[in-house]
């Protein structure tokens, strides 16, 4: 079954202290990482999408854009969500969300590309 628009999944966590800046190195304080975000809304995408590439494919990041707009403490829950609105060829463009009770934490978008896995991994430098 291929891709199409609208294919969408939801994510959710609860921030721990190794999904903190300091934890990954991208800060020095205790709140929810950025790469962290990135990652979960990352894995949204790849979940919408489960069961609808070619037999041997798979799907690799190309361009993320993504703002992210208020912090998140250990112990926060937040959930990330990945809609497929346009696709291109073998490209993917998802939106990106990610939301705690408070509102809006993070948006953006997301381009994904559809490779062959074993083509792929035999051009890995």
């Amino acid at each position: 079954m291929a891709p199409r628009t609208g294919l969408s999944a939801r994510i959710e966590l609860e921030v721990t202290d190794d999904d903190t800046a300091e934890a990954f190195r991208s800060g020095s304080v205790a709140v929810l990482a950025t790469p962290r975000l990135i990652a979960l809304c990352e894995e949204a995408s790849c979940l919408a999408i489960e069961g609808h590439l070619p037999p041997g494919g798979t799907s690799v990041a190309k361009r993320v854009q993504f703002d992210h707009l208020v912090p998140v403490r250990v112990g926060g829950r937040i959930w990330a969500e990945a809609t497929l609105d346009r696709i291109e060829g073998r490209r993917l463009v998802f939106t990106l969300s990610a939301s705690e009770e408070a509102g809006l934490v993070g948006a953006g978008k997301l381009v994904r590309v559809i490779v062959d896995r074993d083509t792929f991994l035999a051009n890995v430098r």
